[in-house]
């Protein structure tokens, strides 16, 4: 089923400002809202769709990344989100809350209906670079990765928070000159989560948490560019309480250059150099591409600069449009060192017609080439 576009679900323009998407998320959150459509799944799938695009064009990095590659910036597959993935209610209560200052009871609780009370902790996200090859980014890769992380200590209780009774809020109720007022806002003697450590083994720290390392399989699909970062839900620190949900680990590519193959985009470029006598004769050359050497012919009389294109064998593209080309930039290298039957040679083609530069109109110049490049 393809995905609505994320500025589509929310009613604004892609030039939106993120106070203008912040207000149109409260908006809509607020129009298709649970607890002011009980029973309405169509209403709940809608509320849950306005929070995954919030969740992408709510964040400054996610959204360049959006702009730039679509839904597929977050559609790698092993559990990567970052936007665009499917959402549960908690997820929603938990991360976007603070959207909706006191609306339906003073902040939206852990579940439908509820009003404001007890919260899910999430834990904190983790952040790791992973570096790959220029063919590890072409035919996409499965990445292996030992991360330290936070989890609950095994033999860890927790019991209900004394001050709030679970609820995870406290009532105040204060006099002013319209009558009493009652807010509500999260417990400080348990953040709001409604528990408190009841038992925790000598190990633990003050929260019940230790740290464990853990092997995660990561997989990167093909086309990835540096600096993009991919996200595998769950896998960041656990929180404390019973009810709480883990973090997300932020996975950062890192391209490693490449000897002999420079990458623009999906494009690749190759400098080749030929001598004087190859460019004259014509000769045939193997060069670097993906996935090994190509042979590529060079026909007699060829000029420096002149650019040979091989189609598709560039990078895949993130958004599935086909493969890249490969660029091959033919350079006629100049020898600095004669010897004197050779200075004798090149003295006589001074004067030799073959020799005088006399350029076809097949002949492009520098910038022509370069506009084919690009084109």
């Amino acid at each position: 089923m393809k995905k609505r576009d994320l500025y589509e679900v929310l009613g604004v323009e892609r030039s939106a400002t993120a106070e203008q998407i912040k207000k149109a998320y409260r908006k809509k959150a607020l129009e298709f809202h649970p607890d002011k459509n009980p029973g309405d799944k169509a209403a709940e799938d809608k509320f849950k769709e306005a929070a995954e695009a919030y969740e992408v064009l709510g964040d400054a990095d996610k959204k360049a990344r959006y702009d730039q590659y679509g839904h597929a910036a977050f559609d790698g597959a092993g559990g990567f989100g970052g936007g665009g993935h499917h959402m549960n209610m908690d997820d929603i209560f938990s991360q976007f809350g603070d959207i909706f200052g006191g609306a339906f009871g003073g902040g939206f609780g852990g579940g439908f209906g509820g009003g404001g009370g007890q919260r899910r902790m999430k834990g904190g996200n983790l952040r790791i670079k992973v570096k790959l090859t220029l063919e590890e980014i072409a035919n996409g890769v499965e990445k292996k990765v030992k991360v330290k992380r936070k989890v609950q200590a095994q033999g860890v209780t927790y019991r209900t928070c004394p001050t709030c009774h679970g609820s995870g809020q406290v009532m105040k109720v204060t006099n002013t000159i319209l009558g009493r007022m009652q807010t509500s806002s999260p417990c400080h003697s348990c953040g709001g989560t409604g528990q408190m450590i009841d038992s925790k083994p000598n190990q633990a720290d003050a929260h019940g948490m230790v740290m464990e390392d853990e092997t995660v399989s990561i997989k990167i699909p093909a086309g990835v560019v540096d600096g993009m970062q991919l996200k595998v839900s769950g896998k960041g620190n656990d929180a404390p309480g019973a009810n709480s949900i883990p973090g997300d680990l932020i996975v950062v590519i890192e391209e490693v250059e490449h000897e002999f193959l420079k990458r623009e985009g999906e494009n690749l470029h190759y400098d080749l150099y030929i001598s004087f006598a190859e460019a004259a004769l014509g000769t045939s050359k193997d060069i670097e591409a993906i996935g090994g050497k190509v042979r590529i012919k060079l026909e007699e009389g060829i000029q420096s600069g002149k650019i040979l294109r091989l189609k598709g064998k560039g990078i895949p593209s993130i958004n599935s449009y086909g493969n890249g080309d490969l660029l091959v930039h033919v350079n006629v290298w100049t020898p600095k060192n004669l010897s004197k039957e050779q200075k004798q040679f090149f003295e006589k083609a001074l004067t030799d017609d073959n020799f005088i530069p006399k350029p076809e109109k097949t002949d492009k110049s520098f910038f022509e080439k370069v506009k084919d490049m690009f084109s």
